[in-house]
């Protein structure tokens, strides 16, 4: 399991009792979730190959090949959805990226002094957010946009963030936390 990995659903409940399962999809459009191939739980130890069936207000109803039965789709709840990054189209718009393009990225000040790494990519409803882990080991969240993180340079492997960012991650003697 050594390729990226794009989490592109999760499941999130069960619809009847043929085993089929709804599905918050993270794609784009929300049905192409099963055109990406075999789908894989976090560990990449169980696969899933999914058929969408339907909707179920805001989520999908999927069925999934080998699932015939509620209590087997029951315990699939919680389980996200990861694709190989490669099976994802490359992105047009160059102020877009996939979350797993940004995991692991090496964080440096604007004098290009490594100062972090980045460790996740959330967005809880006001825009998203960046986790990063410091030199020190404490992990700190900033905002994910160009006043914050000016530069993205995916093929080197790093961000840079803005100097005022900096002064807000530093301890009372200057140096990053």
């Amino acid at each position: 399991m050594s390729e990226k990995r794009v989490c592109l659903g999760k499941i999130v409940g069960v619809h009847g009792i043929k085993g089929e399962v709804k599905v918050k999809s993270y794609t784009a459009v929300d049905k192409n979730i099963a055109s990406y191939g075999t789908l894989e739980d976090n560990f990449g130890k169980q696969q899933f190959e999914l058929k969408v069936t339907g909707h179920s207000k805001d989520l999908l109803r999927v069925k999934i090949s080998g699932v015939d039965d509620r209590t087997t789709a029951e315990g699939l709840i919680g389980k996200d959805l990861y694709a190989p990054r490669g099976v994802l189209p490359e992105l047009k718009n160059e102020d877009v990226y996939y979350e797993a393009d940004l995991i692991g990225l090496k964080v440096l000040d604007e004098q290009n002094n490594e100062v972090a790494k980045v460790i996740g990519f959330y967005n809880f409803g006001a825009g998203d957010i960046l986790e990063i882990k410091l030199k020190t080991g404490r992990a700190e969240m900033i905002p994910f946009n160009k006043g914050y993180v000016p530069t993205i340079n995916l093929d080197e492997g790093y961000i840079i963030v803005a100097s005022l960012t900096m002064r807000f991650l530093e301890d009372d003697e200057g140096a990053p936390c």
